[in-house]
């Protein structure tokens, strides 16, 4: 059974850093593209990353760009963002999702979710 679960998610204060996690199950995360998408309240969801594995690249959309990074821990199966400079418009549910391919597609209808880690920058 394909899973992907988050963790990490927190109420953190504005510049602060935090570090989300994706722990995927039933299928090898090394092998296809990774995404990141949001979701704030009223708001659309947004895409925040991809690694695509078929050119080795990553997309980072450009509201979290210098500030937000991706990467792969192949032992564990797991995928994390790594956050910093938080600031209150990144408060949204974070979300990692597949769709058992190996580069990076456009646009969010992809088969595999998890089910979302929230996390708040507040003061």
């Amino acid at each position: 059974q394909i899973q992907l679960v988050e963790s990490g998610g927190d109420l953190v204060q504005p510049g602060e850093s935090l570090t989300l996690s994706c722990t995927a199950s039933g299928f090898t995360a090394d092998h296809f593209a990774i995404y990141w998408f949001r979701q704030a309240p009223g708001k659309e969801r947004e895409r925040v990353s991809c690694m695509s594995v078929l050119d080795g690249t990553t997309e980072l959309a450009d509201s979290v760009k210098g500030r937000f990074s991706v990467s792969r821990d192949s032992a564990k199966n797991t995928m994390y963002l790594q956050m910093s400079g938080l600031m209150p418009e990144d408060t949204a549910v974070y979300y990692c999702a597949t769709d058992l391919v190996r580069r990076c597609l456009r646009g969010d209808n992809l088969d595999y979710w998890g089910q979302g880690t929230q996390v708040t920058v507040s003061s």
